[in-house]
This record gives structure tokens, sequence and C-alpha cells, in this order.
């Protein structure tokens, strides 16, 4: 069939997956409580500018946008991600159609997708990652209109798609670059030797340029990041964990991405979009090479679902209904079973019960519960990232409150972490006690100038108080400690420090002085 007639079908059809995905998002995004990052990317809001330590400004924007529509609610924080996730099986069934797809292929791509666990648990939370994913099916989408309809507005499109991926996260530029190599290599390079595609690179540049100046004006903080991050996080990530953990991240819909992956590689019916598979390998060998985590590839695999269904639907014809019937049973049910692991649908009780059966019976799923220490825990470290945080921040308060209105007037309360940090942002208003002070990852860039209070409310997940900052007090006072169990901020202590001396002043003005250089 001509791209003519098939270029505007199926998009009812596609539809019904995007209501699948979004009522799954709805059902289950205000459980547990809000996550560690999603509080940093909220703090965003309140200090919009062209960049932060660990992330571009696409997100701190998103950010403003969804408090003053929709308030502060987990709820609410989670309406533009799930946005984001039912965009993204949008264009996956859009791509499936690209390729040749009809509905049977649309079917197992998308549904394939909804219940595949790395994109269960990448696109309900407010973090820039669902995003990234969005702009990289974007840009497949928008490549694979301009091959099929050679019309260069859609080349257009995607230098804004690029950019815009650009100002979310940096990983962009290396999935981009992946694109044009493998189109280079393939034999659809000819589509870019002409002026349009000059075009849409100045416009991805001239879209993502205000970032740049700004990582030149503070000193290129993303090297630092990136570095903190290879020191802290993924020196941990061994080359065999990060392959072995592409090939589970998706449950048995491995099945279909990776007949997509052979079927663009080998079969003639989809020779002109190999550069897909090309640029896979390419991204899938940096991030190996890079010791990169699990999910910096996950935008990749939309566009290997898509071809997975296009194969699979050539490999089994209409006559054979009841075999297509149980092929989507065969790569769909089994992942649904898996669904509490990844999205909390269930309530805590529940979903503890489900990882004990996981643990007893399904021994391949142990990397679920592996946390970056390579430790396995009783939950995934995002579902314990969302517990005990207003447990902390109200102990925090509590401690200030003890105060005399005359002390409070002299009080200024501080976190170690990020994750604190943001916490305690988020719930000082609801608590009455002043917004904190830290000097960990983007805090720094509005940090005051100095922390010298004659009473500091010190959260602290380390032994900083009693091992470094004793000596620099007159006296200090544990006043409460995170006590939720299963929180990964268990055991996390809330101190009241009085009367620190100058020299306190002194290292935090250093360490202020260093950072904002980093």
């Amino acid at each position: 069939m001509s791209y003519k007639n098939r270029r505007g079908s199926y998009s009812k059809f596609i539809f019904i997956f995007v209501a699948i995905k979004i009522a799954l998002n709805l059902l289950s995004i205000s459980r547990f409580g809000f996550h560690r990052d999603e509080f940093l990317h909220l703090v965003l809001a309140d200090h919009l500018d062209w960049g932060y330590k660990e992330v571009p400004p696409f997100i701190a924007l998103l950010a403003r946008i969804s408090l003053s529509l929709f308030g502060d609610s987990v709820f609410a924080a989670r309406i533009f991600p799930t946005i984001a996730g039912g965009l993204i099986i949008w264009l996956t069934g859009r791509i499936t159609v690209e390729l040749g797809g009809r509905r049977f292929a649309i079917t197992l791509a998308c549904l394939g997708l909804i219940f595949a666990p790395a994109f269960v648990a990448s696109n309900y939370l407010f973090q820039p990652v669902v995003f990234d994913q969005l702009w990289w099916v974007l840009t497949v989408w928008l490549f694979c209109k301009y091959l099929n309809t050679a019309d260069v507005r859609y080349l257009y499109w995607l230098g804004a798609a690029v950019g815009l991926g650009m100002l979310t996260k940096y990983s962009m530029a290396f999935f981009t670059g992946s694109l044009i190599i493998g189109i280079l290599i393939s034999n659809e390079r000819k589509l870019l030797f002409n002026r349009h595609v000059v075009i849409s690179a100045l416009i991805a540049v001239l879209i993502f340029l205000p970032n740049i100046i700004w990582q030149f004006a503070h000193h290129l903080p993303v090297i630092t990041h990136m570095k903190e991050l290879r020191e802290t996080q993924l020196d941990y990530v061994k080359p065999s964990d990060f392959m072995l953990q592409q090939l589970l991240v998706n449950g048995v819909s491995l099945f279909i991405w990776l007949t997509g992956f052979f079927f663009l590689l080998f079969a003639f019916k989809l020779r002109r979009f190999r550069y897909l598979a090309i640029a896979y390998i390419l991204i899938f060998l940096f991030l190996l090479y890079m010791d990169g985590k699990s999910y910096y590839i996950f935008g990749a695999y939309p566009m290997l679902f898509a071809a997975g269904g296009f194969a699979l639907e050539k490999m089994i014809t209409r006559s054979w209904v009841v075999l297509r019937i149980a092929t989507i049973l065969l790569f769909i049910v089994p992942n649904l079973l898996l669904l509490p692991l990844f999205l909390p649908v269930l309530s805590l009780d529940k979903t503890l019960a489900a990882f004990r059966y996981s643990a007893e019976h399904l021994p391949f799923l142990k990397f679920a519960v592996t946390w970056e220490d390579q430790k396995q825990h009783p939950l995934t470290q995002d579902y314990a990232d969302m517990l005990g945080w207003e447990e902390m921040a109200k102990k925090a308060a509590d401690a200030y409150h003890s105060l005399t209105p005359e002390q409070q007037k002299h009080a200024q309360i501080y976190a170690d972490n990020y994750g604190e940090a943001g916490a305690l942002h988020h719930f000082h208003k609801k608590y009455n006690m002043p917004d904190v002070v830290s000097l960990n990852s983007s805090f720094t860039l509005w940090a005051p100038d100095s922390l010298n209070a004659k009473y500091i409310v010190y959260v602290d997940d380390d032994d900083n108080v009693t091992a470094r900052l004793a000596p620099l007090l007159e006296s200090y006072k544990q006043m409460g400690e995170v006590t939720t169990p299963l929180a990964r901020e268990k055991g996390t202590r809330i101190y009241l420090l009085v009367n620190p001396s100058p020299k306190l002043n002194e290292v935090y003005s250093t360490e202020l002085a260093k950072k904002r250089l980093q």
C-alpha cells in the first residue's frame, strides 16, 4: 500500500492504547508520596534560570506551569509525566504506521510498551527521564515522516525537537549523534546532504544556545556533575550488568523489540529504516563504554517496538487469528502480572507482598530491587525514595518550633542532601518554618552567603554533626529521627545546633565558594 493511502490511518485505533496508558497512570500516581528527585525538580520552579547543576532548564519550566495549573499535590506533579507517557505511546503507534504496520502491529508495539517494566517505572514520576524519552521518540517519528514524504517541514520540526530535547537532558546529544551516524552509514545518507538539514541544525543550536551560555557563565557544572556521577554511582555499573539489564528491563516484551531490531538490520522490507538499528547499536556501545545506567537508553526502544510489531505482523498472517491472539497474550500478560513491582497500583502492604513473592519465585527480577549500592532491598529504590519525607519535615518543624519566638528570629534550617532539602522546601509553608539551606546539588546556586544563625536545625543522613561539627558548636541535641521502616532515608537525624562558632560559617563559606566554581 502506498504511503499516501496509509498515512492518515489508525489514529483512532492508536488512541485506544494512549487511553490505556493514561488510565493506568491516573489510577496509581497518587500513591506512596513524592520521590526524592521530584522534590528537586519542583524546587527549580522557584528559581527559573537557563540551567542548573544537574539538569537543563526544561523541567523547571514544566514545574512552574504544573504548580500554577494543578497545585502541589503528588497527583498534580505527575500529570505532565502521564501526558508525556501517553504521547510516547501515540508516537510509537505512528512510527509503526510509518514502517508499514497495521492494527496487529500497532497492538503489539503499543501494548508491549505500555506494560514493559522499563516504561511502566519511568513514565509517571516528575523527572526529566520521561520527557527525554518523548523527544527521542518524536525525533525518530519526524525523520521517518521526512524519509517517507521528503517534506522538509519535518526536518525543521526535527531541529526544534532536538533543541528542546537538549534543554531537557544532555543525553539527547548522544542519541542525535547516533542517528546521524546511522543515517550516514545507511543507504539513506543522501537525505542529509541539503541545505534544509543545515537549517534544522541551526534551529536546534539556537534553541539550546541559552543553556550553552549559562554553562560557560557558571564554569561548566555539567562536567563536574558527570564526574561526580561516575565516582558515586556509575562506577558501580558493570558492563555485564548493563547488558543483562537491557535484556530484562522490558520483561517478555523483549521478544517484540529484539525481533524489531533484527528485522531492521536484515529484512529487505525495512531496509530504508536500517539506520534505526545502527543508531541503537551506537548508543548502546557508547553507554556501555561510559558505564551508563540502564535507563539512559530507554528512549531508543519505542522505535524497536514499532519495528517488532511490524515484523511479527508480517510473520503471522491475518488467517492465523488464533496465533495472533496467542502472541499478544504471550508477550503482554506476564508483564501485566509484574505491574505492581514498577507502578504503585496497589497499597504498600500488597506491594510488599508482591515483592516477597517475586523474590521467592522470580529470582531473575532481582535487578528491580538492586539499588545503586548494588545491594538487594525489600522494595525498588524508586519506591523507597517516596517514603518518609513528610515525617522528616514534620520533625524538623517540631525542632524549629521548640525554640521561643525570639530564638526563631535567629534560626536557620540546613539539609545535607538535595532530597532532604527538597522535602523541607516543599513542606516548609505547611509546617510554618523557614526555607531550607543546602550546599548539595543545585541548592548551591541560591544558597545564602553565610550560615551564621544562633540556632540551626540540621538534617543529616550521615554523622557530620558528631564527626565534623561538634567542636564548632556550643552544644547540640538530636531532636528526632526518620523511623519509616522502608524509607531510603530511614535513620536520617534532626539536630538542633546551638551557638555555632564563627569557624562554622567559615567552613560553610569556603565550601559554598568552591561549589559555585564547579
